[in-house]
């Protein structure tokens, strides 16, 4: 069996993920990018679908495209310090 090269395991460069690479998010965002696409191909080779590296670009896609409406929510100037953890009222999940 012959090596893969070292690029079968980085994500693809859809508009979304170049998108992704010029936001100033990138330093968070890239390496989680990184992350699901590495696990999803991982999944794949196990279940000989692609579904899971389908659902990884779309999960991307959907909160590269929901970015800027966050900006906006963020620099709308609300006070999000009074809020309520969900595990305090609900319990730690397991």
């Amino acid at each position: 069996m012959s090596a893969q090269p070292e690029e079968a395991s980085t994500p693809p460069a859809p508009a979304a993920a170049a998108q992704l690479r010029a936001d100033r998010r990138a330093d968070a965002w890239v390496p989680a990018l990184e992350r699901d696409w590495a696990k999803a191909l991982e999944d794949s080779r196990h279940t000989y679908s692609l579904t899971p590296l389908h659902d990884v670009v779309r999960t991307w896609q959907l909160r590269v495209a929901a970015a800027p409406a966050v900006d906006a929510y963020m620099d709308s100037g609300r006070d999000e310090s009074g809020f309520v953890d969900l595990d305090d009222i609900l319990g730690a999940r397991r």
